[in-house]
């Protein structure tokens, strides 16, 4: 779908990225806690995947308007390097975009929450102690893009999140199962673009590596409204 035909259709385009990786969170030691990464700007980069991202959105020849991020570190500083290849020099940020509120939780490690928590990216509506739910999370960044995209009705905005934000949305917009889908694969190569008309998706694809819910046969894509999920 083209600018031109986005603008006469009234549908605006969002482009969702994650964060870039570190290198070391290839490391299991490392990757163990939730956000480790986020509290460290000492981390080294894993510039392959942002090279490859950046690569796939020049070579699609999408023209980015404005960025917006979570305020999380890495979020943010992904969002200005993109910005800094499109002449964007102004990032947005945003907390309603922060990836779930784990509370106390955060400061475990992933393998004693999954062996402690049986409600773990199982049951969305279970709310962290000291934190929140994935519902809660998906409720209020469905609120912000849903706002974000009437507040830009002509731009096509980059938008970049975590994982967990991007399946929630994904659910939401797209109709599918939230609670089967909390740990569905988000890669950081993936790259989501969605076409929103008043609250509703109305053409959803993806560039890139593609997620576990189209490598799963959940949805096929490109996805034109709620007319072609797998199954």
């Amino acid at each position: 779908v083209g600018r031109e035909s986005l603008q006469a259709s009234h549908r605006h385009r969002l482009v969702f990225l994650a964060p870039f990786q570190f290198l070391e969170s290839l490391n299991a030691a490392y990757n163990d806690f939730f956000f480790k990464y986020d509290a460290s700007p000492l981390l080294t980069v894993n510039t392959s995947d942002i090279d490859f991202v950046n690569k796939t959105l020049i070579d699609s020849k999408i023209h980015i308007d404005r960025i917006f991020t979570s305020e999380l570190r890495r979020a943010r500083n992904t969002g200005r390097f993109y910005g800094s290849f499109r002449n964007i020099h102004k990032v947005h940020h945003s907390p309603e975009l922060n990836e779930v509120h784990y509370g106390r939780m955060s400061k475990k490690s992933k393998k004693w929450v999954e062996q402690h928590v049986p409600e773990h990216k199982k049951d969305p509506d279970y709310v962290y102690p000291d934190g929140e739910s994935f519902r809660q999370m998906q409720k209020r960044s469905v609120a912000n893009i849903t706002k974000l995209a009437k507040k830009h009705p002509e731009d096509v905005v980059l938008i970049v999140v975590h994982a967990g934000v991007i399946r929630g949305l994904m659910c939401h917009f797209l109709g599918l199962d939230y609670a089967t889908n909390l740990a569905q694969r988000i890669g950081h190569r993936y790259i989501g673009i969605f076409d929103i008309q008043g609250k509703d998706c109305m053409h959803y694809e993806e560039l890139g590596v593609e997620s576990g819910f189209i490598k799963e046969g959940i949805i096929e894509a490109p996805t034109v409204g709620k007319s072609l999920f797998a199954g």
